[in-house]
């Protein structure tokens, strides 16, 4: 008899140091590289209680490496390892070839609306495609996600122009025969006008 092997979802949170110069500089140069840290700090704190589910695994990958054993910043028990070496597409496609076998979605942890049902949504798309992104409203993505580690191409990532609008689109062709889905665009917060906007739909929202 043939038993069904259920395969875990891995939830990879990619993550800085929440120290002022090390984290958010471009929002920092608005608001100060204190304030910017510290809405850093308190934003992740609250993306780990938003996104805790026993659907899911949930790994803290931390930048720089040694402030992955820092257990003051955030204080979970979420397995913690370091970053490495390499731009963020080396990173991100050690991690994807490192992970345990089952889906593989990494997230940043400056996109304030991701929400369990974001994540959900990932799972259940990688059912029957074997790439998921959630683009970003600047040209790049705030999520990818693989269906399981034979899915990563050794190719994935290269070339690819980081920090620019082709971000998403470079990775795409890295990607030629791919099934590849996208789920909804949201926004990561760079700017003080970034944060004025979330600040607002968020008060909108609740009231």
């Amino acid at each position: 008899i043939l038993h069904k092997v259920h395969l875990k979802n891995h939830l990879i949170i990619m993550l800085k140091e929440p120290r002022a110069g090390r984290v958010k500089n471009r929002l920092g140069k608005d608001i100060g590289m204190v304030d910017s840290a510290w809405w850093f700090r308190h934003q992740t704190r609250r993306l780990l209680r938003v996104l805790h589910d026993p659907q899911w695994t949930i790994t803290l990958v931390v930048s720089p490496d040694k402030a992955a054993f820092a257990k003051h910043i955030w204080r979970s028990h979420y397995a913690r390892v370091p970053q490495g070496h390499g731009d963020l597409g080396q990173r991100m496609s050690r991690l994807f070839v490192n992970a345990p076998n089952g889906a593989v979605c990494i997230i940043g942890g400056d996109i304030p609306d991701v929400s369990k049902a974001h994540i959900q949504r990932v799972f259940k798309t990688l059912g029957s495609n074997t790439w998921v992104f959630g683009p970003a409203t600047d040209g790049g993505y705030w999520l990818v996600g693989a269906k399981r580690i034979s899915a990563v191409p050794p190719q994935i990532f290269k070339n690819v122009r980081w920090s620019t609008q082709n971000v998403l689109s470079d990775t795409i062709k890295t990607l030629p025969d791919a099934q590849t889905a996208f789920i909804e665009t949201l926004s990561d917060i760079d700017t003080e006008s970034d944060l004025k906007k979330y600040a607002h739909k968020s008060s909108l929202t609740l009231g």
